[in-house]
């Protein structure tokens, strides 16, 4: 006998994952070069030299100490670096005790959902969202509630929001730049957001959390900002990775920040370091720990994204799709030619176009394209793209 919802969840893929298997028989068969693969989220761009020199010197350097435990919220002297690093960015005064080093934003969420999850409770998701967000919650005991999109803008729906707001609320979850859509979250949008927090709080009797997952935070385009959430709502815990940022997602390094001015502070750290003993984390990588907090205030070369974006929503658009303006991160989400998605993605399959669907994101009639890929399968994609759109007339 095993668990049967652990059963079910190792039985049932991602489609994401699904379809980048898919790709890679594929490629077996027609050879790489001919398969058009957008289906994951991988970055394409090399991390920063200096990450891989850091790396060395750190082994040449502490070779008998830095393949060693370290403490279990993560190496001191890594916290400090972190710290400092947001103190500078943000004009904050965080100290290392607010910082919690995990196993990549994916553990950071699962540590802050099992620290906060009593009997009842309810986390607001907002559509379309990363469906892992469902897997994670629902892991740590808590009830998933999704607000449908708003498909115009894909900004929050506020009117929807509030309304779905309970007592048994315990926290909302926010993810800007957006994976799937790569839409910003204006400041204006996040002050209303806070707004309705805030009075919401004070109605049931409880801090209502924003978790801000930010793995997208550097990825920002031209004329887009991504706000500080802690300035805004103060009940904020920021969940962080550098796997995008420094072009490093199988190191699996970043962090959950809880910050003093947040309700009952000490007590949800305290929490989250027990969540994470719990889920058998132990500590985060430690070599990793060392050479990303010393390469904290870079990234890699970002810009490649804003180019494959230009490029990728001025020929779709040109070929009639119809595709939201995001403002980050690495993903287009436009409508599919025909309402049925799946369907959609199943005939973008007959021209090696690996989309992914959106109904898997919460928002159906559309689908995912990751652009963190070479620019130049891009273009060798565009004429693809276009027998695609052809297929429909």
């Amino acid at each position: 006998m095993v668990n049967e919802r652990m059963l079910g969840l190792g039985s049932a893929r991602s489609v994401i994952r699904e379809l980048f298997e898919y790709g890679k028989q594929r490629a077996a068969v027609v050879g790489p070069e001919h398969v058009y693969d957008f289906s994951l989220g991988n970055p394409s761009v090399p991390p920063p030299d200096a990450v891989n020199e850091t790396a060395m010197r750190i082994l040449q350097e502490n070779p008998e100490i830095i393949h060693c435990y370290t403490s279990a919220q993560g190496d001191l002297a890594a916290r400090t670096r972190l710290a400092d690093s947001l103190n500078r960015r943000f004009g904050t005064d965080y100290s290392p005790e607010e910082l919690y080093i995990t196993v990549g934003a994916a553990a950071s969420l699962c540590c802050v959902f099992h620290a906060l999850t009593c009997p009842c409770d309810e986390f607001i998701v907002f559509a379309p969202y990363f469906p892992e967000y469902k897997v994670f919650i629902e892991g740590a005991g808590a009830k998933m509630v999704l607000i449908p999109p708003d498909t115009e803008h894909f900004q929050i729906p506020l009117e929807r929001f509030e309304a779905a707001i309970t007592p048994n609320t315990k926290g909302v979850v926010v993810n800007s730049p957006n994976n799937p859509s790569g839409v910003v979250y204006s400041k204006e949008t996040l002050q209303q957001l806070s707004a309705i927090l805030t009075r919401k709080s004070a109605q049931y009797g409880h801090p209502i959390y924003l978790i801000s997952d930010e793995p997208y935070r550097e990825i920002v385009f031209d004329g887009f900002t991504v706000p500080w959430l802690p300035h805004i709502y103060r009940d904020t815990i920021v969940c962080y990775s550098f796997s995008k940022s420094l072009s490093i997602p199988g190191e699996r390094l970043g962090y959950v920040l809880v910050p003093r001015q947040a309700a009952d502070a000490h007590a949800v750290y305290t929490a989250v370091a027990g969540a994470g003993r719990c889920l058998g984390y132990v500590n985060a990588p430690s070599l990793f720990q060392q050479v990303t907090s010393l390469c904290c205030d870079m990234t890699s070369d970002l810009s490649v994204y804003q180019y494959n974006c230009k490029l990728l929503c001025s020929a779709l658009r040109d070929m009639g799709y119809e595709v939201p303006q995001p403002g980050g991160a690495f993903y287009l989400f436009p409508k599919s030619l025909e309402p049925d998605d799946l369907a959609f993605s199943q005939r973008a399959k007959e021209f090696d176009l690996l989309l992914v669907p959106g109904s898997g994101f919460g928002a159906p009639g559309h689908f995912r394209l990751a652009y963190c890929v070479q620019t130049d399968m891009i273009r060798r994609a565009l004429p693809k793209f276009q027998a695609l759109a052809d297929s429909y007339k």
